[in-house]
């Protein structure tokens, strides 16, 4: 791969910048990590919560990184979304060395390329789900300018079809049940089609049953929309839905294995 410059076009961006770029071969990864390591200053006594991790994920896949508490997992998925900068190593995202960016150039990357799911749902309480939904699309800056692209109303309904929320976008957070909540919160990622979703224990604040209806909807839009996936999560039973599982532990990768991908996407799962 070679490095590059280039300036990205208005239409994609809210204002043109130039940013240092790899250029990718046919096969190369969508997310590259090499020897990442995050220090926190603690006092006197630094912190080390990444230690010099690497890691690659195709385009397309679903990956999920195991470890509890303390492991380090959380830290290296903001590492990997651009909320937080490497002490050590770099991440390229899609042909886009995170440490070349600015601030606010990283902001617009994070809107365009990447969905986020989080184990909080984070939705604003005064707004009913689609406008939840809407949102995000209009923060994204995608409907901005001459050549602005507006809300795609068919992809929507596709989205809530997909999500089994079709018949709950009128009602506000407080009136959906937890798993409706994060389903919605899935579709808000996925609003802007980004080319990556990033989810932080999506299931963390679920029930079971909601828990697995949750996945089934991560597996289900993995599959039929193609986004490359890379989930968070404490939970082995939970990761065993990913084509590929990393486990973290005193801020390492440890050890990989296959998933099990023996989930299918039931009508009872959607219903919930």
């Amino acid at each position: 791969m070679r490095a590059s410059s280039e300036r990205l076009p208005h239409r994609r961006w809210q204002a043109a910048f130039t940013i240092a770029t790899v250029q990718p071969e046919e096969s190369s990864p969508i997310i590259l990590a090499e020897k990442l390591t995050k220090v926190y200053a603690a006092g006197r006594v630094p912190v080390t919560a990444v230690r010099g991790v690497s890691l690659a994920v195709e385009r397309g896949e679903f990956v999920a990184i195991v470890g509890p508490s303390g492991s380090g997992k959380s830290t290296l998925f903001y590492l990997l979304g651009g909320l937080t900068q490497a002490t050590e190593g770099r991440v390229v995202i899609d042909g886009v060395d995170f440490a070349s960016l600015s601030d606010g150039e990283r902001t617009r990357l994070r809107k365009h390329r990447i969905g986020f799911v989080f184990q909080k749902f984070n939705l604003l309480p005064t707004l009913s789900a689609m406008g939840n939904i809407e949102i995000a699309y209009a923060v994204s800056g995608r409907a901005k300018g001459k050549d602005g692209q507006p809300l795609d109303r068919a992809y929507l309904d596709h989205l809530c079809d997909l999500l089994s929320i079709q018949g709950r976008l009128e009602h506000r957070p407080s009136e959906l049940s937890g798993g409706e909540q994060q389903r919605v919160a899935i579709a808000r990622a996925l609003i802007t089609r980004p080319a990556i979703v990033l989810a932080d224990e999506p299931t963390g604040n679920l029930d079971t049953k909601s828990s697995d209806a949750v996945l089934a909807m991560l597996l289900r839009s993995n599959r039929e929309l193609g986004q490359t996936t890379l989930m968070i999560t404490h939970n082995p039973e939970a990761a065993s839905i990913a084509s590929r599982i990393l486990y973290m532990r005193d801020g390492e990768i440890v050890r990989e294995e296959k998933g099990s991908r023996s989930w299918a996407v039931s009508p009872a799962a959607l219903a919930v």
